[in-house]
This record gives C-alpha cells, structure tokens and sequence, in this order.
C-alpha cells in the first residue's frame, strides 16, 4: 500500500520523460533543462527513495507510529550503502522490531512517558538500527555486489548466449533491488538483454493470468488481480517494481516463474 502508489507515480513519469526525450539529470540547473528532463528526473528520484518507502512501511505497520522515524532514517541508510530493496525491506523489520522492543521493555518516569513516542523511541531506535544497517548490513552487501560484478566481467569473454542468461537470470530474482542494479552498472552498452528480461517478468505475471482463465483455475487473489492493472502496464515501459507485492505473497514460486 505505501509502495505501489509511489511506483506507479514515478515510474510513469519518468517513463514518460524519458520516452520524449528527456534524460536524468544529477540537479535541475534553472534555465538548463526542459520539461521532458525535469520529468525524468524527478521520477528517478523519487524511484531513487523507494527503499525509504518501504522501510517506513514496514516498521510503522510492526510498532505504529514511532517506528515511523527509525524506518525513515534505516531506509536512507539503506540507500547511503546502495542496499536496494533488499536493505530497505531488513532494514524497516531492524527498525521495527527495535522500536517495538524499546516500547515494551523501556520503563521511563511519569512526566517522560509523553516523550516516548515522540523522542525516545524514535532516537534510539533510528541510532541503533542505522548502525546495523551500515556497519553490519553495508559490509556483505558490499562484498557481494562487488563479487558479482568481478564475475560477470570474467564471464565477458565466454559465449554471449551464455553471458545474457545469467544476465537475465540475476537481474530479475530481486525485482530492482542490488542485483538488479548490479547488473545494470554492468551492462550499460549492452542494455537489451537486461530491457527484456524487466520487460518480461510483469508481462509473463499477466499472461499467466488470462492461461489460468482459459483453464479455469484462479492462481491469483483479488488484490493480486487489482496488482495486475497496474504491474502490467509498468513492464511495457520497462518498470518492473509493479511486480513485487505477488512476488512476496509466494516468494519462492515468483521468482522461479521470473527467472
């Protein structure tokens, strides 16, 4: 609910932008850009917070609203250490669950008790999950981006058949998260592979919903179905996020159909 609306939005626009001849600028210089490059920007970077979005959602729905702001926080930081949606969705549990264990087991004196969902719990719980992220976290989401990025280049002088599948295999299994954008550092020049396989992966989500049709079975639920009007869509302009809330729903099924 916090994530798709935000998808939606941006990614069109960016679409959009992008599709009329806009391009990403690093800042909106006055006067050095036309409407098409503000477009594009501004939905790249609003695409650029989703791991916030998602770390915000996720550990305000586990401790209410002062988890709000340590999943704010632990999602920028996510962000600070390139962790993708994979470090925003840990990250938000981290903030969540500190932020829930400091409410429950804190003790504080009558006249602080106000001060607990507005200072306290927020304070604490944003140091200590930030901490996590980019001290724990950080480390092996560094180690294995930069692994990953050492074997594609060893993979560069082997078949191209060969290079494109294990392309397309990894820049799908985390839906726009580190892999993904490992893959898309790699592949600048030869962009087409990884533009299908996004491309691809929501399609093939919707075509398998008119097949069940046809066989008269339901393989998805009503809120998946609703996923599918906007998911679709997305992936003919190559955004790919659209797909990950049915993807959650039957992780281990999902990304075996995607990849």
């Amino acid at each position: 609910s916090f994530l798709i609306p935000i998808v939606c939005g941006a990614g069109f626009i960016i679409a959009i932008g992008m599709g009329l001849g806009g391009t990403v600028q690093d800042t909106l210089t006055p006067g050095q850009f036309d409407v098409w490059q503000a477009m594009a920007t501004l939905g790249a970077k609003a695409l650029g917070l989703l791991p916030v979005v998602i770390a915000v959602g996720i550990s305000g729905s586990i401790a209410g609203k002062p988890g709000i702001a340590p999943g704010f926080v632990v999602g920028l930081a996510a962000n600070t250490i390139s962790a993708g949606f994979i470090g925003g969705m840990i990250g938000g549990y981290i903030a969540g669950y500190i932020a829930l264990a400091i409410i429950k087991n804190v003790k504080v004196p009558d006249w602080a008790r106000g001060l607990m969902p507005t200072l306290i719990v927020p304070f604490f719980a944003s140091i200590i999950s930030c901490l996590i992220m980019v001290y724990i976290i950080g480390t092996p989401i560094g180690i294995f981006t930069e692994a990953l990025t050492s074997f594609l280049r060893s993979m560069g002088t082997s078949s191209n058949l060969v290079l494109g599948a294990v392309i397309g295999a990894l820049c799908i299994v985390d839906f726009g998260g580190p892999l993904n954008k490992t893959c898309f550092a790699f592949v600048l020049t030869p962009i087409t592979a990884l533009q299908l396989v996004n491309t691809a992966t929501p399609i093939g989500f919707g075509l398998a919903f008119f097949i069940a049709k046809l066989l008269r079975k339901n393989i998805y639920n009503r809120e998946e179905v609703e996923t599918l009007k906007s998911a679709v869509p997305m992936g003919i302009v190559n955004i790919v996020e659209g797909s990950i809330p049915i993807v959650m729903n039957d992780i281990v099924r999902g990304i075996a159909a995607a990849a």
